[in-house]
């Protein structure tokens, strides 16, 4: 129960009557102050000016809004824009439109709170358009001044009330600014023009004699107003969809009240929706009330849910219970020649015919060949908790276009095939289809109605012509959510004002040695992959009289430059991390940090961040100290230079033999942490070679890793784990550590199963020292790769590494199983990784170096920050993935090789095969074996033994076997599902 009373001209109180969990109730009051001095930021306006309060002055904080705002056909006068909420809502893309479309735009307190309520993404960037000064959006806090607060009348619904305190906020900007102009004389008379597409509110506010408009009538007076009309989101009124004509309906969602107690009570479940990359109608989902994921198939099961999605599940009867698919099937085949626009005389089915057929195939082998101890629990998605809708890259399928006609503005609806398989086909209403075939198109999706067999969504940007450098690295960027946006000023702003002319100072009685140990007689030096300029780390070792080993690992002191909360903070803790693609890196922080004043580079003084260790001969430790330091490096050395450096027996110098005693005290750390259970694993690594000038792709190598790759690797990870024991003394609820969870045994039953059969091996997972054991012993004496392959298969089983606040896990959980420690942290990479840099600060204040910031005490804010950097970090790797892909594919384009593979998977259909030359893997499936006009070949498929024969023509049979070495051809071509160009791989 809530009133409200008000006291006098500026003041309300507000009382609200709340019952306690005790069964008491409790009246509470607040006081709302109202206040006449907010100004309306109209550069017109010089009363405002007058009555503001000093941190609107003009000096300081000058008037948003423009004397000269943009005019258009129906406001010639020029124009100041209100948009409702929903004007937010469906068409924010709009308002991010670079340039001057959208500028000079009131952002109400009212609309903004319920953009808050509505979408916290939205909000977040319609703040970061509040926060650009070019595109001048003004917040009016409309709520708390006197003439523009609007009290919600008894019976009035709380929309309607935030309906009319909009239109209420804009008569009175209408009203104010006709006296500003008036006081003038010589400015022109502007509108103030409220944007909304509720019919009602629309009607309300014209009968009021305001200026407003819908979107499309105000867009479509535009320059440009086809592209920009394509970018306002598809309401349900603009969808053209009847209830009536759905040949099927997927089914309704559960409230999200039966879904909460569903999920209490244990009759639903949980967890996120992962669909499958070889066959779109099936997905997992995984729950802790299971030991194995739960198979969710068919498009009446995922119940238009998207790969990624919260959702709630439902275990199906246990003779529903299927086997995980063996067929690989593609939208693009089982899909094709769809008609996009939606005809009220052609019923749509939910499921097509082609798509039963094929998920009756699958029934077909899973009550033909497939025991029922391999039948996996299925379920069906009853309701979504929380939608993973994004923008979506791909490109406009040149068969859903019906009218080509460059010159036709007729809007049609197509369909963008996004170049994430696991995402479905999106339905896009446009005018300029016939300009945007063959291009990487942005779209996202607005809503997914029961009775539409395809999400429907809206038109961006387009970004370029496909396979263009340009166009698929910007498309990677976008699928991956890298934040590539060029540093904005007040980012620059934080940087010391000398520049790169910066030096430690000279005098160590300056304040900037205040705390710090001059270790510039040390012989440091770097060990970095080739062309390394943001150079984190460096490392130095020297014999002590007693015979034990002083060493040293130097870390960038980047937090000296990056002050906790203030912009550039801010902007590194959004990125998250560097992004390191093919030809070009994605800083995390400005170029004049990362590749200069923080770099240690060689021959200059920098600040460091030290872990020193006195250690004895066998590598065990005696003591370890953190100090912040000064060093001077002596050499930058690339892997293969060091290498060198420390193999030739010539080289006598102090700085080759604290690089000898580094590489003899790594061997024994290494091998500590192997007989303690650490796992050496492997993946897929080849770096592109390009020319300089061009960027563009002239070959592809594996990446050789040297010892002293892994010289450098065991210091890293010795620094790591003492600076994790450090933090967690000083901060037991507050240190940021790293995890990695043993894999569940179910991870591995599938890789167990196949070594089993197929090579009479086995895989223990009782510990990570049994699974290392075991993966030593996973050897082929014929083939070298197989244990590199197994090992490859052995990775894809884990678990994900992750950040965590320790105040948030009971301390056996902290252990890092990969590595075998029971603590871990990131230290030394702050120069490209957040983590590292609130550690830095954390160890700072544990070595009582400069106080914790609060927050850095404070486990929620932690917890937040673990959970992007989560996010960024793998996001991350996978778009540097996507950059060697497209960069391989680039590099082979127009060659025909033969390579060496190994197959690691079998369908019934087709079969993964694994290059090892250029790191890649492809499916080759039946149909590609068989000759233009020629039909697929027939097969048998035997799932128990990892087998499938195949007959090919009149050439009689050929069979292949998991983990068997095959040759294929290796040639390129342009995938028409995603629009990338590919490995096309063919066996031989």
């Amino acid at each position: 129960m809530t009133t409200l009373k008000r006291s006098h001209d500026s003041l309300y109180s507000r009382a609200y009557i709340r019952t306690l969990k005790s069964g008491k109730v409790q009246k509470v009051v607040r006081e709302l102050y109202l206040r006449q001095d907010i100004p309306c930021s109209s550069s017109l306006c010089t009363a405002c000016l007058d009555l503001a309060p000093p941190s609107f002055h003009r000096k300081s904080d000058p008037f948003v809004l423009s004397a000269t705002p943009a005019a258009t056909k129906h406001y010639p006068q020029g124009h100041y824009l209100v948009p409702d909420t929903n004007a937010f809502l469906s068409a924010m893309d709009l308002f991010e439109v670079e340039g001057a479309v959208f500028q000079d735009v009131i952002v109400l307190q009212t609309v903004l709170e319920e953009v808050k309520n509505r979408s916290l993404p939205l909000y977040n960037r319609l703040i970061a358009l509040t926060k650009n000064e070019g595109k001048r959006f003004y917040v009016f806090f409309n709520e708390f001044r006197l003439e523009t607060h609007v009290q919600r009348d008894a019976g009035e619904t709380i929309n309607d009330r935030n309906d009319r305190a909009v239109r209420e906020a804009c008569a009175w900007y209408a009203q104010h600014l006709q006296q500003a102009v008036n006081a003038r004389k010589s400015a022109r008379e502007l509108a103030i023009v409220m944007l909304s597409d509720d019919k009602d509110c629309l009607r309300k506010a014209r009968s009021e004699g305001l200026a407003a408009s819908n979107l499309d009538d105000y867009v479509a007076a535009l320059p440009d107003a086809d592209r920009l009309l394509d970018m306002v989101a598809s309401s349900r009124e603009r969808r053209v969809t009847s209830q009536s004509k759905a040949a099927m309906f997927y089914p309704e969602y559960l409230s999200m009240s039966a879904m909460l107690t569903g999920v209490k009570n244990g009759t639903l479940h949980q967890g996120v929706f992962n669909v499958s990359p070889y066959n779109y109608l099936e997905g997992t989902v995984h729950v802790p009330a299971f030991d194995r994921s739960l198979i969710i198939q068919g498009r009446e099961n995922s119940n238009r849910s998207v790969s990624g999605d919260v959702v709630v599940i439902e275990v199906l009867p246990k003779d529903q219970w299927k086997a995980p698919s063996s067929k690989v099937i593609e939208e693009e085949d089982v899909g094709k020649d769809e008609n996009a626009e939606v005809d009220d005389d052609a019923p749509e089915a939910v499921v097509s015919e082609r798509e039963r057929r094929a998920l009756q195939d699958e029934v077909k082998k899973a009550h033909g060949q497939i025991a029922e101890g391999q039948k996996q629990p299925t379920a069906k998605i009853v309701g979504i908790i929380k939608r993973n809708w994004r923008q979506y890259v791909g490109h406009i399928d040149k068969d859903s276009v019906r009218s080509r006609n460059q010159e036709s503005r007729a809007q049609q609806t197509v369909f963008l095939i996004p170049m994430d398989k696991r995402v479905p086909k999106i339905r896009v209403r446009t005018r300029q289809a016939s300009e945007l075939l063959g291009k990487r198109v942005l779209v996202t999706i607005d809503s997914w109605d029961r009775d539409s067999r395809y999400p429907v969504g809206h038109f961006i940007r387009s970004l370029g012509e496909l396979e263009t450098k340009g166009a698929e690295t910007e498309a990677l960027l976008l699928e991956w959510d890298v934040q590539y946006r060029p540093f904005p000023k007040t980012v620059l702003d934080c940087l010391p004002a000398e520049g790169h002319d910066w030096k430690v100072p000279a005098s160590t009685s300056d304040p900037g040695w205040q705390g710090r140990r001059d270790l510039r007689d040390l012989l440091v030096c770097s060990i970095d992959p080739p062309g390394c300029v943001d150079i984190d780390d460096a490392l130095h070792a020297k014999l002590l009289p007693n015979g034990n080993f002083e060493v040293g690992v130097h870390i960038a002191d980047v937090s000296h430059f990056v002050k906790p909360n203030n912009a550039m903070d801010k902007e590194a803790s959004l990125r998250g991390t560097t992004v390191y693609l093919v030809d070009k890196r994605i800083d995390m922080l400005p170029m004049l940090l990362g590749t200069d004043l923080c770099s240690l580079k060689p021959y200059v003084e920098r600040y460091s961040f030290s872990v020193l260790w006195e250690v004895t001969k066998n590598a065990d430790i005696v003591s370890s100290s953190f100090t912040k330091s000064v060093i001077r490096s002596r050499e930058a050395f690339s892997y293969e230079a060091a290498q060198l450096r420390i193999d030739d027996r010539s080289q006598k110098d102090d700085l080759t033999k604290g690089m000898r005693h580094l590489m003899m005290l790594s061997k024994k750390l290494r091998a500590k942490r192997m007989a303690a259970g650490a796992l050496n694993l492997a993946s897929p690594e080849v770096r592109v070679q390009t020319e300089s000038e061009t960027s563009d792709p002239v070959d592809v190598q594996t990446k050789k890793a040297l010892d002293t790759n892994q010289l450098v690797e065991e210091f890293m990870l010795l620094a790591n784990i003492s600076v994790a024991g450090k933090i967690y003394e000083a901060f037991p609820q507050t240190a940021l550590l790293r995890r990695h969870a043993p894999p569940p045994k179910t991870n591995f039953e599938e890789l167990s199963n196949q070594l089993k059969v197929k090579k009479g091996m086995k895989i223990h997972t009782d510990s990570s020292k049994a699974l290392a054991d075991s993966l030593d012993t996973c050897v082929d004496p014929t083939e070298p790769f197989f244990n590199t392959l197994v090992r490859i298969l052995a990775t894809r089983c884990m678990m994900s590494a992750e950040y965590f606040c320790s105040g948030t896990q009971a301390y056996p959980d902290f252990r890092h199983y990969g590595l075998a420690s029971e603590i871990y942290t990131h230290f030394t990479s702050p120069i490209r990784r957040y983590a590292d840099l609130e550690a830095h600060r954390q160890l700072a204040a544990a070595i009582d170096y400069e106080s914790l910031d609060p927050s850095l005490q404070s486990r929620a804010k932690l917890e937040a920050v673990c959970k992007n950097i989560n996010v960024r970090h793998r996001n991350a790797q996978m778009a540097g993935r996507a950059s060697v892909e497209y960069y391989v594919g680039q590099a082979l384009k127009g060659r025909v090789l033969e390579e060496d593979g190994f197959i690691m998977r079998i369908f019934s259909n087709g079969f993964v095969v694994f290059v090892p030359r250029f790191g890649i893997e492809g499916l080759i499936r039946l149909r590609d074996m068989a000759k233009d006009g020629e039909r697929e070949p027939e097969s048998v498929f035997d799932g128990e033994n990892y087998s499938l024969e195949i007959r090919i023509g009149e050439k009689g049979q050929r069979r292949v076997d998991l983990f068997q070495k095959v040759k294929v051809r290796i040639s390129d071509e342009a995938e028409e599902s995603t629009g990338k160009r590919k490995i096309k791989l063919q066996l031989i």
